[in-house]
């Protein structure tokens, strides 16, 4: 001890600082108490609504929709079915945008092609495509555009054109008394005026919608289901040269082939049987673009006789259906929704985006799903195919108008069908390969090397054809003095479908 120390002094001070050693000690001792306390409670919260949350998304996934309204067959309005499933029905509302990529897309007046393609007009010389072909809208236009085309309001059409353009089946059922079959015979052979303005015992018009809700899905339960009978028939037809005798698509198809299959109801090659004019697919001999020219040519059939070289020609219509099944999505099991109808969530429901659109415009979703390449590459690789196609489309349609034109020369000079037999079988298969590829709706993407193949085989045969003329009149042809114009003028923009449908509000695009 120092001198002069208070040794009385040391356990007063060390009794002082123990004690407030203490009080920190428990002061903080209730901090932490106070903080394990709260963190408890906002755990048991977080913990809590986790549980709701999962809990909410199990109930959706067990009952993923609402039946507030009943719905039945007979139920055509697209509105009336949104009342059970909104997400669908806005998505399907969007199908009126006007969005636009390189070679497709909608447009708010669609855009005239025999304006911007004026071989087009050559090609279908006598046929009522040279008066009015358009760029094709959005779903929830069908009935719409097909009211208002020159195509119909210039030319009589049949009741067949119904079967795609709108939600038919309660006309089928009424005209058959109940059996679809019979109603879809006898709509067929109707004028079209008058199946677009049928209606039943109590005067309600029976065509009113385009397709919608109730040609893919069966109502109360959205499962997929096939509704057209065309379809029903020549799938069955395909199946049949296939090898698998009485195929009922509705009973033997997978949901993933179904989700190709409701598109292929429509997006396909077709014709009128001349007698009845029932729409028919001539699959019975397979889907290739020369399969069906052998079917047509077996039975002798032509959509109309070319005004300037007087042979019978085939008008293609839109091969969507066929030209992917040739391609290599179709090989790898993808469906055509997966691409123009991809996924998306909602809370814990994968719903199908019902904007059936080109991929283009939502790739994120429609192709990264499965590709996992930078969207830039993706598109540079779509513009390079489809920029190829319309490469070969164009040279393939010069090779084509110079064989209509030698041909037409021929027949200036008194050349009869039977002198220019072998050329004008020429023309005829050429203009169709070319025509098959122009009107299927991918510009060459569905199957690109089948595309390619088809428009090599249609330069080829126009060449030839050209060839033979040119030949069998050495020095006597007059290409000059030959014109080829439609019998019928363009119409005009001013004549052109409107922006608005009778069934949606039309929604601006870019």
């Amino acid at each position: 001890m120092l001198p002069g120390a208070d040794s009385s002094s040391q356990p007063a001070s060390s009794s002082r600082a123990g004690g407030l050693l203490r009080d920190q000690i428990g002061a903080a001792s209730r901090r932490l108490l106070i903080w394990v306390f709260a963190g408890g409670v906002v755990a048991a919260v977080a913990i809590s609504a986790l549980l709701v949350t999962i809990g909410e998304r199990i109930a959706e996934t067990r009952h993923p929709y609402q039946l507030l309204v009943a719905i039945d067959e007979d139920t055509t309005d697209p509105a009336e079915w949104g009342i059970n499933w909104p997400s669908q029905y806005e998505s399907y509302l969007q199908t009126t945008d006007w969005e636009r990529t390189r070679y497709g897309g909608s447009d708010a007046v669609p855009a005239q092609k025999l304006d911007s393609n004026p071989w087009l007009r050559a090609m279908w010389s006598g046929y009522a495509f040279s008066l009015d072909y358009r760029q094709a809208r959005g779903h929830a236009f069908t009935l719409h555009d097909q009211d208002h085309t020159q195509r119909v309001l210039q030319r009589e059409q049949p009741g067949a054109c119904l079967h795609c353009h709108a939600s038919v089946m309660p006309l089928y059922r009424y005209v058959g008394d109940g059996d679809e079959m019979e109603g879809f015979r006898r709509v067929s052979a109707m004028p079209f005026e008058e199946a677009r303005n049928l209606a039943d015992g109590a005067g309600t018009p029976l065509v009113e919608h385009p397709v919608n809700c109730n040609d893919c899905h069966t109502p109360n339960t959205m499962r997929l289901r096939i509704t057209r009978p065309a379809f029903k028939v020549g799938i069955r037809e395909l199946k049949a040269h296939e090898g698998i005798p009485d195929y009922d698509v509705n009973r033997d198809a997978s949901r993933q082939e179904l989700r190709s299959y409701v598109c292929a109801q429509c997006h396909v090659e077709y014709y009128f049987e001349p007698e009845s004019n029932v729409v028919t697919y001539p699959w019975s001999q397979g889907l290739k673009v020369e399969e069906q020219e052998a079917y047509y040519d077996e039975i002798g059939y032509s959509d109309w006789t070319h005004a300037a070289t007087g042979g019978g020609m085939l008008k293609a219509q839109h091969p969507e259906f066929e030209m992917w099944s040739q391609g290599i999505h179709a090989t790898a099991g993808v469906a055509c929704a997966d691409c123009h109808m991809p996924y998306q969530r909602e809370g814990a429901q994968k719903v199908s985006d019902h904007h059936v659109r080109s991929p283009l415009l939502n790739v994120n979703r429609s192709c990264q799903t499965c590709h996992s390449v930078a969207e830039g590459e993706l598109r540079a690789r779509v513009g390079t195919i489809q920029d190829r196609t319309e490469a070969l489309i164009q040279r393939s349609a010069d090779a084509l108008v110079d064989l209509i034109t030698v041909l037409a020369a021929a027949r200036a000079l008194g050349a009869d069908s039977d002198d220019l037999a072998e050329a004008l079988q020429m023309q005829r298969s050429a203009q169709w390969r070319i025509d098959w590829v122009y009107s299927e709706g991918s510009h060459g993407f569905h199957a690109p090397q089948e595309s390619a193949r088809i428009l090599a085989e249609a330069l080829d045969l126009a060449r030839q054809g050209e060839r033979m003329v040119v030949e069998q009149y050495a020095g006597r042809l007059d290409r000059a003095s030959v014109e080829i114009p439609p019998p019928y003028a363009v119409t005009p923009d001013s004549l052109a479908p409107g922006r608005t449908g009778p069934t949606v509000p039309i929604r601006g695009g870019r």
